[in-house]
This record gives structure tokens, C-alpha cells and sequence, in this order.
């Protein structure tokens, strides 16, 4: 299967403690997409973007975040049932402020990679990721034989604006309208929710669209089983889930490396238990990290975090939680 990205995958190096599983780590388990890939095999894939954070005058930097995330990868150890490979197919890259045809191209190489049944994680860039990724489940060979196919986004904000000119503040209303033309409704749930950071007119539309959300008031350790029933309840109306997890969810102290730093933000306990609900679904057919920035990061650790919950999605579904489509 040729597939085609605007960067080709660079060599993968880290710590190295000896030969043999028992000390395999990341950097020892990616090989680049090769021309007859595995079918089952994990497989990154990099979005190089901070054209819609600038577009949302936001703070630009998310282009580096595919690059940080796989040196925060890269030492992390894996665990004894896998995977032992995983394929990365470097990184499409938006060329000056053309920002749609790189989500199309997007969209291309991640149905490619659905279809041939790959478990896809993807690499942002500022969240208008999430265009580009819903461009490609959209596409798949499941969805057009009529799989139900829900976004669950992990975010501080429903990114519903309806500005003319397409941003990270817009993914998820252009997936509304590309689902209406379709003659279906959008299924998007969203877990993180700050009052502060949404207008009424945003509550408004979210309303209008029939999104359910839960505030970031709601997401607290303590109301983890409020958390868990809503996850359950989403869960329980989709075949496919494409999951989109943007770090500014996070406390500032956690996620510092981020487009805007939550005040507030759900705890790093209640964000990684979300992911292992969807992961143990078997429903999970795309993970993305969005908004990366490292050139605010602190100590890498908005970098180290992003990449714990990509290293724990990714091996999930050798340890019962699935990052598969069923």
C-alpha cells in the first residue's frame, strides 16, 4: 500500500538498555510505513499545523508537536504483550496557509490506513487535526457500509464557531454541516467543558446540534462515575469512535505547552480514564493529540504527557484496551 505524506518518517533513537523484548522500548518498535504493511499494526501519523491556531488568533507553535511527541515517545519502555511493532508514516505538513488541502491530504492517508485495518493515531498540530481525521473516517470503507461513527472530544471548548474562515476554533461545526449533507446528524460528545471559555453563543449551538458535555466542574475525581456513565452513554449510540484529545483540557500545571492554558482544566486521572473506557470499547477507530506547543512548554511536560496517553491508547489493545474498531 503506497501511501503519501509530505515528510517521510525520520529514524526513531532513544535510551537502549540491551537486545531482546524485555527491553524494547519505542524507538525500537517503529519502522517506517514500509510498501506491504501488516494489517493490525498501530500506525502514527504527524499533522504539522498552526495555520488554524493562527486563524483563531491563537498562540502559533503546534506545527512542532508531531516532532515533540515522538522524541517524548521514543524511551518510553513497552510493555511485555506489545506491540512489537508499530508503523509511522511521517507527517503531512500545511504549505503556507493552505490548511484545507493538508487536511484533505489528511483525510486520504488516514481512510487508506482504516481500510486496510490499522489502529491510527494521529499527531497534531493545533485541533483543526480534527477536520482532517473526520475527512478520512468519514471516507472509510465502515462508515459508507453504514457504521455509526461518534467524536468524543476531551477539550475545553466545543470548537463549534461559525467564523467564515475555517480554524481550530471550527472543526466540529463543519463536521455538523459535512454530516447533514450527508443526510445524517453528528454524534459529538465533549468532556471538559469551561463556562468561561464559551460564549453563550457556542452553549447556544452546541444546544441547537444536540451536543452533550460535561464542564470541567463535573470532570473532578470525585464525580468519576458521573464521568464513566457519560462516556458509557455515548459509547452505547456508536459503532466507531474517533477520539480527539486537545491538551488544553488539562490544568495549566500539567499541560503548560498549549495554544491557551486551562485555569482550571480536568485532571490528568479522569482524562486517562476516559481513554481506557473508549480503548476497552473495541469501538476506537482514530486517537489524536491536538495543540501541542512546545515552544511553551515547560520541562517537556506537555510533551511527556501528550505521549503517555498516546503510549497507553497504542498498546491498549494488546492489554485489553483496544484502540481497534471491532
Amino acid at each position: 500500500m503506497i501511501l503519501r505524506t509530505d515528510v517521510p518518517a525520520q529514524p526513531w533513537t532513544g535510551r537502549d538498555d540491551g537486545p531482546g523484548e524485555e527491553h524494547l522500548r519505542w524507538h525500537g518498535a517503529v519502522t517506517s510505513w514500509p510498501d506491504d504493511p501488516a494489517a493490525g499494526t498501530p500506525a502514527l501519523i504527524g499533522f504539522r499545523s498552526d495555520e488554524g491556531v493562527r486563524r483563531n488568533r491563537g498562540r502559533p507553535g503546534a506545527a512542532l508537536g508531531p516532532v515533540a511527541v515522538r522524541a517524548a515517545l521514543a524511551s518510553l519502555a513497552l510493555p511485555p504483550s506489545g506491540p512489537s511493532r508499530v508503523y509511522d508514516a511521517g507527517d503531512v505538513v500545511v504549505s503556507g496557509s493552505d490548511l484545507e488541502a493538508a487536511q484533505h491530504r489528511l483525510g486520504v492517508a488516514i481512510t487508506g490506513m482504516l481500510d486496510r485495518g490499522h489502529p491510527v493515531a494521529v499527531l497534531g498540530g493545533g485541533h483543526e487535526v480534527a477536520f482532517g481525521t473526520y475527512l478520512g473516517v468519514a471516507a472509510s470503507a465502515a462508515v459508507r457500509a453504514g457504521a455509526r461513527c461518534g467524536v468524543l472530544n476531551l477539550d475545553a471548548h466545543f470548537d463549534l464557531r461559525a467564523d467564515t474562515t475555517p480554524s481550530s476554533g471550527t472543526p466540529f461545526l463543519q463536521m455538523a454541516r459535512q454530516e447533514r449533507a450527508h443526510g445524517r446528524a453528528l454524534r459529538y460528545a465533549v468532556v471538559g467543558i469551561a463556562q468561561p471559555s464559551n460564549t453563550t453563543a457556542l452553549f447556544t449551538t452546541a444546544t441547537e446540534l444536540g451536543v452533550r458535555y460535561l464542564l470541567d466542574d463535573e470532570c473532578r475525581i470525585a464525580h468519576l462515575p458521573d464521568v464513566e456513565t457519560f462516556v458509557g452513554e455515548f459509547l452505547a449510540t456508536v459503532d466507531l469512535v474517533h477520539l480527539t484529545v486537545d491538551l488544553d483540557v488539562l490544568p495549566a500545571a500539567i499541560a503548560p505547552g498549549v495554544s491557551a492554558p486551562a485555569a482550571y482544566g480536568v485532571p490528568l486521572e479522569v482524562v486517562q480514564h476516559v481513554c481506557d473506557l473508549v480503548a476497552r470499547s473495541g469501538r476506537l477507530a482514530v486517537a489524536e493529540i491536538a495543540e501541542l506547543n512546545p515552544a511553551f512548554d515547560i520541562d517537556d511536560r506537555t510533551a511527556r504527557t501528550a505521549a503517555r496517553l498516546v503510549h497507553r491508547l497504542v498498546t491498549g489493545r494488546h492489554t485489553g484496551r483496544s484502540i481497534g474498531a471491532p
